[in-house]
């Protein structure tokens, strides 16, 4: 039973570190990061699509309003995915995915908001305690650096994020995961192909592999553990070891692109790291 969970923890592990690897990438590839999206989302899609026909999963869609759930949904994974890339391009993959893991302290106030969820004021508390790691993250309140720029683009990011996941939420309910990750990514493709169009793609026979290797490992087999992984634990638990991506995701930076965080990047994302850990204890503990 001890080995069963010890299986379980390295498996969700793995994932956080796959997925973490989806910064670093997106940083080293040299293309706009729409257009990264657009080969992310197509290359991930057709390995999903062929994973959901090997397994026969069933990819019917039970009634409109889940299909309008899984568009708009994926509208703001899209939004999300090339404003958290952006982040990262103008300013560094530590800023960028810090900036991004205000994500669940937006989503506790902007759900009590959207739906029927009951308000809690404990998480103001965590709410002002990240938005002050974020002050600290922000080198100057100038949107003329590039830092400060990589900051509002991730904090974007995360609201965009925080929106796709309250919309999916209940619209997801009886779907296998794979099978909705499919759907949305399908979706993405289509409304970026335009893209194509009108960014310089001409250097993209020289990106190819880190590009697999985004959809691959990143996103297809990333996404897929992580879904896999969460039967076996509670959303809380899984969200305290998803929030060492950006640890994972800042050693991954220094080891591939030699990027060293400064001393406010540590102090400002060790306060929104944390908000996250506090809340995922007790939110365990209060179910």
């Amino acid at each position: 039973m001890k080995n069963s969970h010890l299986n379980n923890v390295l498996e969700l592990s793995l994932a956080t570190l796959l997925i973490s690897s989806a910064g670093v990438l997106g940083k080293y590839i040299d293309m706009p990061a729409a257009v990264i999206i657009w080969w992310r989302s197509s290359i991930a899609l057709l390995i999903l699509y062929l994973f959901c026909r090997f397994k026969k999963i069933n990819l019917t869609i039970k009634n409109a309003k889940d299909r309008k759930t899984f568009f708009f949904s994926a509208l703001f994974l899209g939004a999300h995915w090339i404003t958290y890339f952006y982040s990262i391009k103008i300013s560094n993959v530590s800023i960028g995915m810090l900036s991004l893991y205000t994500f669940p302290a937006i989503t506790a106030i902007l759900e009590p908001l959207l739906t029927k969820a009951k308000f809690n004021r404990a998480h103001l508390l965590l709410a002002v305690l990240v938005f002050i790691g974020i002050y600290i993250l922000a080198p100057e309140l100038n949107l003329e650096n590039s830092h400060f720029k990589g900051v509002v683009w991730g904090v974007i990011s995360a609201v965009l994020f925080s929106l796709r996941n309250i919309i999916l939420k209940r619209g997801s309910a009886g779907y296998n995961g794979i099978m909705v990750m499919m759907y949305q990514l399908l979706i993405v493709t289509v409304f970026l192909l335009p893209v194509l169009y009108f960014f310089d793609t001409s250097n993209i026979k020289t990106q190819y592999p880190y590009i697999i290797m985004l959809a691959l490992v990143a996103t297809a087999i990333g996404h897929s553990l992580f879904i896999n992984s969460l039967k076996h634990f509670t959303v809380s638990s899984a969200s305290i070891i998803l929030s060492t991506q950006p640890i994972f995701g800042i050693i991954l930076a220094y080891i591939f692109l030699n990027e060293i965080p400064t001393s406010n990047t540590f102090i400002g994302g060790t306060l929104i790291i944390s908000t996250v850990i506090i809340e995922s204890v007790r939110s365990r503990k209060s179910s």
